[in-house]
């Protein structure tokens, strides 16, 4: 007997399959039982008919507690009523293992709870379409950078000093010496992009910011790329490709996915390049218009600033050219203004804020240095930073993409927790 997946159903249709799988829930009705099954690739109805499988299996269907583990046998029928367009003729069960006193019934819950039992919710349909959507966007960003010339390389966890200049870090020992979990990848994808022209990191990045918004982490992972010779506006062009092609991976290969979580998938497909770019000059401006008196020149933005700018285009926006003043220290200055850098924030659609931030970096050695020596931070510590503007630098450029906040994005997730899979202590102390 063939053994399937889920997934695998509507590909064997009538034939006789066994499945591994878990019951996620289940109801009858008289002299039928309708077994609501997952394993991991998919979720599929069984429907187990008192008459063809006898009293005793059927006893057994009916008495199976939720998320009870099983195997099924049964044969594989087409349902077109559902967008799965498959469903499993029960004729066989045996259970494997079963579940007792499963916690997360299928009445509502509050956050706080499924957070405490992160393990399991991560079981239920939603987190699952979530996670399978995260997946698709890993998926799809090693496919984006892959096939335009960049190459991967993994930057320390553990590091000496701060990529953004702050004192928002976590601190630890290295035996007998000062280090910090990273903030940020991209000093040494920097490094990297001068002996491979273009690179990209993916991984762990942390900031102690008690933050307790539906947009904020304490610990995320972020794609962060670095291109030699590639200036501020080439840099432009490449994020919106990136997250063109993402968000375009994701309606291809999540479609049921996304009607899981009841995503309006209208407001996705026009997210193609070019974006809108609008300067930070413009976005003031605009603010004011729209009758915030809040903020003023030289103030970085809030959530409300920047749904209010989203909200009026239907694809993510480009804010261009932030006051040098609240940015880091390593962004390269306009050629004519001193007063802004060659930089830009991606603001996400629907209230969902930046997802990618990123500029020009500097290159001119004295530059750097005094703008080091403007953010008091140690020369010693920066060193081999500075040294990379002796040793034949050349205009670069780079960015981050926030993995979670851009999976909120485009799932249609309400919270940023949900976008990752295993929240830390650090995420569960400051939601």
């Amino acid at each position: 007997m063939k053994k399937i997946m889920i997934k695998d159903m509507p590909n064997n249709i009538g034939e006789t399959v066994k499945i591994g799988a878990w019951l996620a829930n289940k109801r009858s009705s008289g002299k039928l039982a309708f077994l609501q099954l997952r394993d991991g690739s998919g979720f599929a109805q069984g429907v187990v008919v008192k008459e063809e499988v006898g009293e005793e299996l059927f006893a057994v269907a009916k008495g199976m507690t939720q998320e009870t583990s099983l195997y099924v046998i049964g044969e594989v029928k087409a349902d077109d009523r559902s967008s799965f367009g498959a469903e499993l003729n029960v004729t066989g069960i045996e259970v494997i293992s079963a579940a007792n006193d499963y916690p997360i019934t299928p009445k509502e819950h509050g956050t706080e709870f499924l957070m405490d039992n992160r393990h399991l919710w991560l079981r239920s349909r939603k987190q699952h379409a979530i996670m399978k959507v995260r997946n698709e966007i890993i998926r799809a960003t090693y496919e984006f950078f892959n096939e335009n010339g960049f190459t991967k390389m993994d930057p320390p966890i553990l590091t000496g000093s701060s990529p953004e200049g702050t004192s928002e870090l976590f601190h630890t020992k290295y035996f007998d010496e000062d280090a910090f979990l990273s903030q940020s990848g991209q000093l040494y994808m920097e490094a990297a992009a001068m002996a491979l022209g273009k690179v990209f990191s993916f991984g762990p990045t942390f900031r102690a910011e008690k933050s307790k918004t539906r947009r904020h982490l304490i610990e995320f992972w972020m794609i962060e790329p670095e291109m030699a010779f590639v200036e501020h506006d080439e840099s432009l062009e490449v994020q919106e490709q990136y997250v063109s092609h993402i968000v375009q991976s994701v309606l291809k290969n999540c479609k049921l996915d996304l009607e899981r979580l009841g995503r309006d998938t209208s407001k996705l497909e026009n997210v193609k390049a070019p974006f809108p770019r609008i300067s930070y000059d413009e976005a003031i401006e605009f603010l004011h218009e729209q009758g915030f008196d809040d903020i003023q020149w030289g103030d970085d933005f809030g959530a409300p600033h920047e749904t209010a700018i989203a909200n009026h285009y239907d694809k993510p926006v480009f804010i261009t050219c932030y006051p040098i003043g609240i940015k880091p220290f390593y962004m390269q200055p306009h050629p004519e203004r001193d007063d802004v850098v060659l930089c830009a924030d991606l603001i996400a659609p629907e209230g969902y804020g930046e997802i990618i931030g990123g500029s020009e970096r500097i290159y001119d050695y004295e530059l750097m240095k005094s703008r080091l020596e403007e953010h008091n931070l140690s020369l010693d510590a920066y060193a081999w930073y500075l040294d990379l503007c002796k040793q034949g630098a050349v205009p670069h450029s780079g960015f981050g993409l926030g993995l979670e906040r851009t999976v909120a994005w485009i799932s249609g997730t309400e919270h940023i927790r949900e976008a990752i899979p295993f929240p830390r202590l650090l995420n569960r102390l400051y939601p």
